[in-house]
């Protein structure tokens, strides 16, 4: 096996695994002449069977159906509570507020048919407009808002994680978005 590594005109460099015949194929198909674009082979380095297995499970990972973000976003600002969520959510500097907002969503709006990672969440509050970056919404959710969301599984690193709003968080959200909450 022979990794490509193709730098194209406009400055981007790609990176191709397979035979030489193979990338060449490619790159006619595509329409470029091999005068375009300067090829340079490397040998793939083997690896041992502990990274197999890691490259397998992140494989696992990034397969996974992504979440409609622009839908989650749309929710939040056509609901019925969109007023009361602007003014006591997203106005505020509540970041455990920000966080479980959008897994409120989606238990109240989609049925609570799916979790959410922090890359998720982080996706959907700097759609919002109040952006939290995946390692807060981490720090978040496993600290602060922990007593208010359930897991899929036990943090580890590589391993993606999606989490759900709990009962208790429900109650919590819906104090907040209605102003009744005194809990923090």
């Amino acid at each position: 096996m022979v990794k490509a590594v193709i730098n194209l005109p406009n400055g981007a460099e790609v990176s191709i695994d397979g035979t030489i015949e193979e990338v060449q194929s490619l790159l006619e198909y595509y329409g470029h002449q091999k005068g375009d674009i300067q090829l340079k082979a490397v040998k793939a380095k083997k690896r041992s069977s502990k990274y197999a297995k890691t490259e397998t499970k992140l494989e696992k990972i990034t397969t996974d159906d992504s979440v409609d973000v622009a839908k989650i976003v749309n929710l939040v600002k056509n609901c019925d509570e969109a007023e009361a969520i602007e003014l006591q959510i997203l106005d505020r500097a509540s970041q455990v507020d920000r966080v479980l907002l959008s897994l409120f969503i989606v238990h109240e709006h989609l049925g609570n048919s799916f979790g959410l990672s922090t890359g998720d969440i982080s996706h959907i509050t700097r759609d919002l407009g109040v952006p939290i970056s995946q390692p807060n919404a981490s720090r978040t959710l496993t600290g602060t808002a922990s007593k208010y969301v359930m897991a899929d599984g036990v943090r580890k690193k590589g391993i993606k994680l999606t989490y759900k709003l709990s009962r208790r968080g429900v109650t919590y959200m819906k104090g907040v978005i209605g102003g009744t909450n005194n809990e923090k």
